[in-house]
């Protein structure tokens, strides 16, 4: 049965990768998008926030897409839809910003016709649609998220965040597309590199299922993807290489960036300094960075209550970052 009232969902932000988990490895952030689908007499699409800028406002509106390719699997017609959509995530800077559009319109839509769908035969959906699961698992599911993909299926292993793991990202005023950030990629890595890549992608799972914070330092190395990518970043090989000295448990390149994050013990009082260097090191590169402090999010894509008569913007006033 079709909900007449719509749907409204909150989707988080994600991180992928987190150094050596190259398409492997995500974790959910407390930065959202708010997604709200209603049928309609006419498709009509009202974007919301300065991350919307660009995006179209017509059936090739990539949430209008995914939801319809739920209606199309579930052997369901509702052509017309109202789409109402907020974001605090900043579009192609390695923050899963499509991911989270992804995963929220397939909830929103899934949710609208009753739920035929299960959350397994969605994630397959959504890691099809963004070709790995890292940051489509981590917005569906919350925490940290270990996954494969064959090509059909996704599997996955969500693990509870550590209680004092806190996350700094400095997101650099300048977008970088991850099809760009792939084709620096080699097609081919020696032994050696893969082994190293392995066992810190092993060591970063066991310990954060462990909660063992002081592992990750030696867990966050990398040698797939992130040498071949730092020139698209300037400053990022020594924010990598030194940000530890400066509070960091570890330093990454956030998805495919520019963002970089640090993750970070929130026993530690060494945040500001660990703030001001990510900051003058990119500004010595002639980068404008912002830099936001986050939560690992344990919540993952989330169904929210429409109260009668509300405005989707209204409704959601006290909870985008200002």
């Amino acid at each position: 049965m079709i909900s007449k009232t719509g749907v409204r969902v909150k989707v988080p932000a994600s991180t992928a990768n987190l150094g050596p988990g190259f398409d492997t490895l995500g974790m959910a952030l407390s930065l959202y998008a708010w997604i709200e689908i209603k049928p309609a007499e006419s498709t009509v699409i009202h974007l919301y926030g300065d991350q919307m800028k660009g995006i179209p406002v017509d059936k090739s509106n990539l949430i209008y897409e995914v939801a319809q390719s739920v209606f199309r699997e579930a052997g369901v017609s509702v052509p017309e839809l109202e789409i109402s959509m907020y974001s605090d995530i900043p579009l192609t800077r390695g923050l899963g910003s499509s991911a989270s559009a992804i995963v929220g319109a397939l909830v929103a839509a899934n949710e609208l016709i009753g739920s035929p769908l299960d959350q397994s035969k969605l994630f397959d959906m959504a890691t099809a649609l963004e070709n790995h699961p890292d940051n489509v698992g981590a917005s569906l599911f919350g925490g940290i998220i270990t996954a494969v993909w064959d090509g059909a299926h996704a599997q996955y292993l969500r693990i509870e965040p550590p209680a004092d793991l806190q996350v700094l990202v400095a997101i650099p005023q300048f977008h970088l597309a991850t099809s760009k950030a792939r084709k620096v990629l080699p097609e081919q890595v020696s032994l050696s590199d893969a082994v190293f890549n392995v066992s810190r992608t092993s060591l970063f799972t066991a310990a954060m299922a462990a909660g063992r914070l002081d592992l990750i330092r030696a867990a966050m190395q990398d040698r797939l993807h992130q040498p071949y990518r730092a020139p698209l970043v300037p400053g990022m090989s020594r924010i990598l290489e030194e940000a530890v000295k400066h509070g960091a448990l570890g330093a990454a390149l956030s998805g495919a960036g520019p963002t970089l994050l640090a993750l970070t013990d929130r026993r530690d009082n060494r945040g500001a300094e660990l703030e001001r260097f990510l900051i003058d090191v990119l500004n010595e590169h002639g980068i404008t960075a912002q830099t936001i402090w986050l939560e690992p999010c344990t919540q993952g894509a989330a169904v929210l209550t429409i109260e009668k008569s509300e405005r989707f913007i209204d409704s959601i006033k006290g909870e985008v970052r200002a």
